[in-house]
């Protein structure tokens, strides 16, 4: 072991968006410190981490005008690769969509979409993802939980803000699936442990209720806010005819916000009517088999509904994405071995983000850049021992202290993993007084988890979220 103390290294180098605006890139890593103190007297700043950021900034543009938006993925376990090279940067992959992939090694293009057209970008890397690491001697057990996780990324954003005189730009946050619960945490966070308030959030693929997506016994309400999903999926699949999408989510809609949680409910208590009428109307919606919802006593776990659902045709569906399909090795059991749309885009992202941080932005490592690693587990929910993990609590807080604070959120109909409706059922319960509710957005795509893999979802995405920057400007 060396005895050497970690130092920020962060590469410069010089780019022009696709407009013609020069801009700077600096990647590398900043370290983390903390406080230390022995017998209650402080001894100094420990390194605790080192951090792996990418910064995107406009040259000559004015710091007290221009926003800055700090970016991240999720897992817990993901690095920000996906938000960085899918939507948000000023590169970003070409990978192909659901049923016309294209081959390796795949492809990267300039983004004249770019949010950097309206926000400074700054990407960051939870400890253990991407070049994030623990730093030597130290272990990276305390980031990896809830609590850490939120004030470490917090720390890194605090000391970048501060590093480049940007306490006065207005600042946003913009997470995806996991980074969701993280960026609502972190609005309360920044605001009470700094007094850094942020002017909006960018919550895509949005979970702040886990309890939504739990398909535990006692717990009905997953199989509810599901249903439309499912119905989107089985849409997409030629399983609705010709009826147009909308019009079969209005009707998943009406029936898992009213009929199907009081069939649910009743259980044996249903009459042999009530009861094939429910199998009747979840089988229709699905696209599933009447005796095969009646077997599983009208619930439909997710899993089982992606490996079920084109089971005649050999196929099972994607999680992430139900648009895209795959081959499981075994065609009789009920949960697939992996998910198919996970599958179709960690190679392009992995050889776009490796190729792109060493050719374009001068950064080496030897390092394994860690896109989605399992090295997280087991993540720490221990704040919320006896209860299920939630953050919407504390972003209504935070906007009942900054009524300024904007929340924009993006949902794929055919995300398998963060539903749309279940994402509506937790913001109808934010407690926010009525005259904040006009803070709240919502923007629907028809793609999956990462939307922007469908072109004319990301264009679309690309322009919902530069209007919402813009609009929370005041």
């Amino acid at each position: 072991m060396t005895n050497t103390t970690p130092a920020d290294n962060l590469v410069t180098t010089l780019h022009t968006l696709t407009s013609g605006q020069p801009y700077t890139a600096r990647t590398g890593t900043m370290v983390l410190r903390e406080e230390t103190f022995t017998d209650g007297a402080f001894d100094g700043h420990q390194a605790k981490a080192e951090m792996f950021v990418t910064a995107y900034t406009l040259d000559g543009a004015d710091p007290l005008t221009r926003p800055v938006t700090f970016a991240f993925n999720g897992g817990p376990g993901s690095s920000s690769v996906w938000l960085h090279l899918g939507v948000l940067g000023p590169r970003r992959v070409v990978m192909g969509d659901a049923g016309a992939l294209l081959p390796p090694p795949y492809g990267l293009a300039d983004n004249a979409e770019t949010l950097l057209n309206e926000s400074d970008l700054v990407f960051i890397d939870p400890v253990s993802t991407g070049f994030s690491r623990a730093a030597e001697g130290s272990k990276p057990d305390a980031y990896h939980g809830f609590t850490g996780d939120v004030e470490s990324v917090g720390e890194i954003i605090r000391l970048w803000t501060t590093r480049n005189g940007r306490w006065m730009s207005p600042k946003f946050l913009a997470g995806e699936s996991y980074g969701t619960l993280r960026a609502a945490a972190l609005a309360d966070h920044l605001q009470t442990r700094y007094g850094m308030y942020l002017n909006g959030l960018m919550l895509i693929s949005s979970v702040l209720d886990f309890i939504t997506g739990e398909f535990n016994p006692g717990n009905d309400l997953a199989y509810a806010l599901y249903l439309p999903t499912y119905a989107a999926i089985a849409h997409y699949h030629g399983l609705h005819g010709e009826r147009p999408l909308a019009e079969v989510l209005r009707e998943a809609e009406e029936y898992a916000a009213r009929d199907y949680p009081w069939a649910l409910a009743r259980g044996n208590r249903l009459t042999t009517e009530e009861r094939a009428a429910a199998v009747a109307k979840v089988a229709a919606l699905t696209g599933l088999g009447p005796d095969y919802v009646d077997r599983v006593d009208l619930r439909l776990e997710h899993i089982r509904f992606f490996t079920e659902l084109l089971r005649s045709r050999r196929r099972i569906v994607g999680r992430l994405d139900g648009r895209f399909t795959g081959w499981d090795e075994d065609g009789g059991r009920e949960h697939f071995d992996r998910d198919p749309s996970m599958s179709a885009i960690v190679g392009p992202y992995s050889a776009a983000l490796n190729h792109y941080l060493r050719a374009d932005l001068s950064y080496t490592s030897d390092l394994p850049y860690e896109i989605l690693t399992g090295r997280v587990q087991p993540w720490s929910y221990k704040e919320f021992e006896g209860a299920h993990v939630h953050a919407a609590d504390r972003l209504a807080a935070a906007m009942r202290d900054n009524h300024h604070l904007r929340v924009h959120v993006a949902c794929g109909y055919h995300d398998g993993a963060t539903p749309y409706f279940a994402a509506e059922h937790t913001f109808a319960q934010l407690r926010i007084p009525g005259e904040l509710s006009g803070n709240v957005e919502f923007k629907y795509y028809e793609a999956g988890h990462m939307m922007y893999v469908h072109e004319p979802s990301r264009l679309r995405q690309s322009a919902d979220l530069a209007a919402f920057v813009r609009g929370s400007l005041g």
